[in-house]
């Protein structure tokens, strides 16, 4: 047993249903979150992370396995006896109440001395910084003062765990930006295990110490933003977390070549799957291509079909001589133009240990 999980997933089992029309929402998950870590449980809708978190909440029991809250089994212990809150897309704050009443409203069924609550929903006013706002009904709210609300709710009974299922995803782009680094904020402050699900790349990597990858109800990789990113273990994870460059390649003596032969890598980064001889798929993030004149020496020659302007960034479009569509992501000069226009022939080049092989 791990001394420092905060929660572990041992082997966990859901089916929904039964026969031929059962769902197996989670196959196999083990998982152990540490004390104190913001982790991230990542993948697309219905690839079974809010199952899981439902699991450890104990809105659904395991067909099979175990849930371990600080070493403790909880499998079968009901909502209400398990020491964790859950902030959900819906925020459910109650209308007829104020926001120091909805933040109060969880310590009051416990049965807190009235004095304690006072206390407590000062100190959460503070931390979510709406002191001035106490009075207020949320419907006198934004989006993202609900928010603060729900989280400071969730957070005044001082849970071992918050679970957060997708509780920025009804908010608008920018005021989601500024919720992440909230919530980054009152997670370090706090120092409680935050468990937070979301279909968003971005809100994984920008807010995580650890993110696991779940599809069609596997877990596939654990792991910090930057090994998640920079190593995925498998195409799927590549292709989920940010854009990738996918190309087929084999593994020889000398390192790494496409398909059609060129050489791309040295043997010590040929990192993940694949037998030397045999064909592989590599991935090349695009800001990890280098387009350089045509013609240089142990460059690719690729033709430009497209740039494609997106502020900072201008992502431009080519095709190798064997048909391989690459993209590459170029940081925009002042004027915008990046000079380079459909039908220019360029050189390709990988930056160093950029080509991964990756695994089935």
């Amino acid at each position: 047993m791990d001394e420092n999980a905060a929660v572990e997933s041992r082997d966990v089992v859901k089916v929904f249903g039964a026969g031929e029309s059962a769902l197996r929402a989670l196959d196999d998950v083990s998982v152990v979150i540490r004390r104190g870590e913001f982790f991230t449980l990542l993948g697309p809708s219905g690839c079974g992370k809010t199952t899981l978190l439902r699991c450890i909440a104990g809105f659904e029991t395991p067909s099979s396995g175990t849930i371990l809250l600080n070493g403790r089994d909880i499998t079968a212990e009901p909502p209400n006896r398990r020491p964790v809150n859950t902030v959900f897309q819906s925020y459910a704050l109650f209308p007829h109440l104020t926001v120091a009443e909805n933040i109060g409203f969880g310590l009051e069924m416990q049965g807190k001395p009235r004095a304690e609550v006072g206390a407590t929903v000062e100190k959460m006013l503070a931390l979510v910084k709406l002191e001035a706002f106490a009075s207020r009904k949320p419907q006198q709210l934004s989006g993202g003062q609900q928010q603060r609300v729900a989280l400071a709710r969730a957070l005044a009974p001082a849970p071992e765990v918050l679970l957060l299922d997708e509780p920025l995803s009804a908010l608008d782009l920018k005021l989601r930006k500024e919720m992440q680094g909230e919530l980054k904020r009152l997670q370090h402050e706090t120092g409680i295990t935050f468990v937070f699900v979301t279909h968003d790349q971005e809100e994984a990597l920008t807010m995580s110490d650890r993110i696991g990858v779940m599809e069609d109800g596997r877990l596939l990789q654990v792991g910090a933003p930057r090994e998640i990113y920079n190593r995925p273990v498998n195409r799927f994870v590549a292709d989920f977390i940010g854009e990738t460059n996918f190309l087929k390649g084999r593994l020889a003596a000398d390192g790494i070549h496409l398909a059609s032969g060129e050489w791309v890598g040295a043997p010590d980064q040929a990192r993940g799957g694949g037998e030397r001889g045999g064909e592989v798929t590599l991935a090349v993030r695009p800001e990890q291509v280098r387009i350089e004149a045509a013609g240089d020496a142990g460059s690719l020659a690729a033709t430009v079909t497209e740039t494609v302007y997106s502020g900072t960034d201008t992502h431009c479009h080519m095709r190798l001589a064997d048909g391989t569509e690459i993209v590459a992501r170029l940081q925009s000069p002042p004027s915008g133009d990046v000079g380079l226009a459909p039908g220019a022939e360029v050189g390709l080049r990988f930056a160093e240990g950029a080509v991964q092989v990756l695994g089935d």
